[in-house]
Formats: structure tokens, C-alpha cells, sequence
């Protein structure tokens, strides 16, 4: 049988989907892309926001329509969150939650002799067991599943009651996981996790204690830190990445608010003295560091005078790009319930207004290297005759395309902005590994 995987969501999604569709195949399945007509179709969810629901009720009617005949299973947040309703949409076969998605290559080979819905949902309080997870569809690089669940309880958040509470997987084991990835001809981990600076919370392991095993591995030539509190990220993480040649220099650090009031309302686990005390000394240690922000507009009770505060609190920061979220209602969360919501066409104002901030942010960042020497990874994708790769700081440079230059790490000079917000640049000689 063949099948399709689409991924909603982060990169902790992918991780999964990547891993369960290699489990498919060693149990028979053919992997085939979404469009050729596949005899099962997995959409991998995400409820993060309201429009992924959306995305995910749309992708079901995509499904049926390239084959009427197909098994389509949802998994995922989604799936734990509102199975029934999920169960409801006509067309839907599976519906497997957080700890059943698992299980999706056994609950497949029992769904071969017939269309009845499926629907298995473990209570999310007995979801405790870590999953181990990599993925391997770009030969670039892998999203490598280190740590899932989460036990903040952030007002906004649907994810406790999506993936369960905070757990790990061991050092030992990522140890493993990442030579087998490096196994695979891929030069880029990126560790990912729900809660990550949590890694190894209740034993004797932390996320430091990773960080340093990994670099004395150097299974592949770089890592990257995907999203981390930054209550959870401590000065010594910071000075460890610093003097790394495995560890790139780039952040991604959730803010979610430049407002304190908005901060508290929201239980976010810090104030915003801590988020800038963390982005100066990361920059006192890392000049040339990316450092990523997320951001929510128009949470409940948000006024323009709270709203200027995290404009200006932003702008002042020395910080290199937003990923800009409004804020939707979200079943069971605290925050549903709070007073005085901001109507929805502020909310979608005051993101505008922040991706216009960002913009210039990552413009005056990537114009500051200009004319200087980089290392950047490239990828294999032919884009009109361009090639793009990331700079060790996370800027994305474009070449002319060059086949023997697929995943290949190689100096470059930056050039001048594209009309495509990315940075041109000018290949320098170099001698590619093994060669003379």
C-alpha cells in the first residue's frame, strides 16, 4: 500500500512524521508524495492555532478528492485534543492522540479489511512514555527529537493538554541517535523538543549536560538549539555555544510579550529584564549571533498602551527576527476566559505592525555582514537555476546552482540583498573533504 504523510506544525511534528513513516515503510507501505494518489493518507496535526484546524478539515477533503477510495488517519495535537469531531468529518478512517500515533503502522495493517472509524485517544494524564524521533526526508539537515510534553501553564497554551507532561529521552540514546543520523550524509541536527531547556527535568541529566555531549561527539558539523525559554537559558549554555565550533550561533528564545503586566497574565516564567539580560549577554559573547523572537498579539486585556510597550521594547532589542502570532481562543485554556478580548481586526493590525519591525530587523542584520566571509550549508533544491543554503548565524544566501555543491559546507562571500530578502554572495576556492 502506498501512503502519504502531510506535516502541520513544528518541527517537532516533522521529527515524527519522519520517524512513522520510516516505520511504515519497514512494515511494507510505499512512501509516495500527497498528490500521487496514495491508498492511505496521514495528516500529522498541529493546534497551535485555530487555522490549523482549519488546514487540517481541508487537507481531509484534498485527500478524498485525489482518491476517493484512500484511509485517511489523523494524528497528533489535534487528534488528542478533539477526536470525536475529528471523527466526525466524513472521509476520516483514524484518529489516533499523543501516545496512539505510535501505534499508526499496527493500526493501519488492522484497518486494511475495513473503512470504520478508528478512534483511539489515551487520556492525556497517562501519556508518559518518550517516543524517540529524527527526521531524514532532506539530506541537509535533521529535526532530532530530544525532549516532548511540557509542565508550564501558560494561559494561551493548548500543548500540556496536547502532548502531556514534560519528558526526555537520555543522553545516551540522542548520543545514538545522532550518529545514526550523521550516518545518513546529513551535516545539520537540529534538537527539538516541546519544553527543550527541560531536557532530562527529574533525573540526573539537563539540557547543559546534552549540549556538552553532543559537542564532544561531533557526530555531524553543526547543531542548532530550536526555540528555548529563556528562564531555561542560562549564561553557562550561552558561553558553552560561544566557544563551540559544533554548536551554530543562533537562538530562537519565545518572548510571547514586551509588556511585564501581559507577561504575568499570560504565566509566562519570567519578566522582561531576564529576556534582555539574556539577548546582552548573548551578544557581549556572540556579535554576530541570530537571535529569533516569538510574539503573540492581542492577548485578552492587551491595550495600545500595552501593545507600544512590547513595539518599543522590541525595537530597542538587539534581536534579529519575529515570528508574529495572533492570538486565538483556544478551548480549555485560562486565557478563553479572561476579560476585555481584543477585537480581532486590532489583533491582525498589530501584527502587521510587528512583521513590519521584524522585517526591517532582519533586513539590518543581514545587511551587516555584507562583503564579509561565511560558511554556509546548501541545499539540494533547484529553484529556477538557484541554490540557497543558511549561514552558520541563519541567514539564507542564495548561489547560482551547482549540483556538486548539495549539502556540501562551503566558504562564501555575502554579497547584496535579492529582491527575495535573501543574501547573494560569491562562492570563495575551497577543497572539498578527501580531496587533494
Amino acid at each position: 500500500m502506498k501512503v502519504a504523510f502531510h506535516t502541520l506544525g513544528c518541527k517537532l511534528n516533522f521529527s515524527e512524521s519522519s520517524a512513522l513513516n520510516r516505520q511504515l515503510e519497514e512494515n511494507g507501505f510505499v512512501s509516495v508524495a500527497f498528490q500521487e494518489t496514495p491508498d492511505v493518507f496521514v495528516v500529522n496535526t498541529c493546534s497551535v492555532t485555530e487555522n490549523a484546524d482549519k488546514k487540517c478539515k481541508k487537507l481531509v477533503s484534498q485527500a478524498k478528492r485525489i482518491n476517493p477510495d484512500a484511509y485517511i488517519a489523523i494524528i497528533g495535537c489535534y487528534a488528542q485534543l478533539k477526536p470525536q469531531e475529528i471523527a466526525n468529518i466524513p472521509g476520516v478512517n483514524v484518529v489516533l492522540g499523543a501516545a496512539d500515533k505510535f501505534r499508526l503502522p499496527e493500526v493501519l495493517k488492522e484497518l486494511t479489511h475495513t473503512h470504520t472509524t478508528l478512534v483511539k485517544n489515551t487520556p492525556i494524564k497517562e501519556v508518559n512514555a518518550f517516543h524517540q524521533a529524527w527526521s531524514a526526508g532532506d539530506r541537509t539537515r535533521s529535526f532530532l527529537k530530544v525532549q516532548d510534553g511540557c509542565d508550564y501553564k501558560c494561559t494561551f497554551c493548548t500543548i500540556p493538554l496536547a502532548r502531556g507532561s514534560s519528558r526526555s529521552d537520555s543522553i545516551q540514546n540522542v548520543l545514538k541517535n545522532a550518529r545514526q543520523i550523521a550516518d545518513q550524509g546529513i551535516q545539520e541536527i537540529v534538537l527539538t523538543g516541546v519544553n527543550l531547556g527541560d531536557f532530562g527535568k527529574g533525573g540526573e541529566e539537563d539540557f547543559f549536560d546534552l549540549v556538552r555531549a553532543l559537542d564532544a561527539q561531533a557526530a555531524v558539523p553543526r547543531i542548532r538549539i530550536s526555540s528555548i525559554e529563556p528562564n531555561l537559558l542560562h549564561n553557562d549554555i550561552i558561553d558553552f555555544v560561544a566557544g563551540s565550533n559544533i554548536f551554530m550561533p543562533h537562538f530562537h528564545i519565545p518572548l510571547q510579550s514586551g509588556n511585564n503586566e501581559m507577561l504575568s497574565a499570560m504565566k509566562r516564567r519570567y519578566k522582561r529584564e531576564l529576556y534582555a539580560d539574556r539577548v546582552a549577554h548573548i551578544r557581549s559573547v556572540m556579535p554576530h549571533a541570530s537571535i529569533g523572537v516569538d510574539v503573540i498579539t492581542g492577548f485578552p486585556g492587551e491595550s495600545e498602551v500595552h501593545f507600544q510597550d512590547t513595539w518599543h521594547f522590541l525595537e530597542d532589542l538587539a534581536v534579529s527576527y519575529f515570528h508574529v502570532f495572533t492570538y486565538s481562543e483556544r478551548e480549555n485554556t485560562l486565557a478563553a476566559s479572561l476579560p476585555n478580548p481584543v477585537p480581532v481586526q486590532i489583533r491582525q493590525e498589530r501584527t502587521r505592525r510587528l512583521i513590519s519591525l521584524s522585517d526591517k530587523k532582519k533586513l539590518a542584520f543581514y545587511l551587516s555582514f555584507a562583503h564579509q566571509e561565511k560558511s554556509v550549508l546548501f541545499e539540494s533544491e533547484d529553484d529556477n537555476g538557484k541554490m540557497s543554503g543558511f549561514t552558520d548565524n541563519y541567514i539564507r544566501v542564495e548561489i547560482p546552482y551547482s549540483p556538486e555543491l548539495v549539502n556540501t559546507i562551503i566558504p562564501v562571500r555575502l554579497e547584496s540583498l535579492t529582491s527575495e530578502g535573501v543574501m547573494s554572495a560569491k562562492v570563495m576556492a575551497y577543497t572539498q573533504p578527501g580531496l587533494v
